[in-house]
């Protein structure tokens, strides 16, 4: 297999002595679809936070692209190829759909002219004159994949993509993932607590628990493991 998009070793994090994640390690492929799961608490937000950037791990690395990117900035590690959503979808309300997405380009050092098409890509296209306060959830939640994917990203992450969302539309944001893993070879790195959506789409599960990793593999695996089913999945 070839070298991981996103390599993460032995990240922990510690808030007032508590400890979210302790010594986490995992990587994640070009065109790989990877769900990171576990309880409440288990440590998954804080997991992507470091990555992100909007945190500095006590200990550990992370690297894209062989290229270490621990604790540079959000802004940097977006401009290095990271993308992400949010479990509220995050769009700037005051702006029509397409002001959205050109003003996302612009950041990235893109041409706006990019908008509709990256709109297209997203199934949301019809929605480029409405103001983003006005749309459906998961309306809003397309055009916040839009945004995530407009610096053309080697790593998405999405955090919890289906909350909020009914249960007919919940396929619909990681449909969108799987064609872009598919079709760009991104690698996506996403955190969702809707079981239906992980083992149905997810390539391979990490399932964090107290900050640890306690089990990742294939999805038919993760689904059999005892300890997975003692500790989250409930028997």
């Amino acid at each position: 297999m070839s070298a991981p998009v996103l390599s993460v070793k032995g990240i922990a994090k510690a808030f007032d002595g508590i400890q979210a994640v302790a010594g986490v390690s995992f990587d994640v492929h070009a065109g790989e679809l990877v769900a990171l799961i576990g309880p409440n608490g288990a440590g998954k937000t804080t997991c992507f936070n470091v990555v992100n950037g909007q945190l500095t791990p006590d200990a550990g690395t992370v690297a894209l692209d062989d290229a270490p990117i621990t604790g540079l900035p959000s802004r940097a590690i977006a401009r290095r190829g990271v993308g992400r959503t949010f479990q509220v979808a995050a769009t700037f309300a005051s702006m029509t759909v397409r002001e959205n997405v050109v003003v996302a380009l612009s950041a990235l050092g893109r041409d706006p002219a990019a908008a509709d098409a990256l709109l297209a890509r997203v199934g949301a296209a019809e929605l480029a004159s409405a103001h983003t306060a006005t749309l459906a959830y998961g309306d809003a939640k397309r055009v916040e994949l839009a945004l995530a994917i407009a610096g053309q990203p080697r790593l998405l992450l999405m955090d919890e993509p289906t909350a909020g969302m009914s249960a007919r539309d919940r396929s619909t944001p990681m449909r969108l993932a799987r064609e872009l893993a598919d079709d760009d070879r991104i690698a996506v790195l996403f955190t969702e607590h809707d079981m239906d959506v992980v083992f149905g789409f997810a390539d391979r599960v990490i399932v964090l628990d107290r900050g640890e990793v306690i089990a990742q593999g294939a999805p038919d695996a993760i689904r059999a493991d005892p300890r997975v089913q003692e500790v989250y999945l409930g028997g």
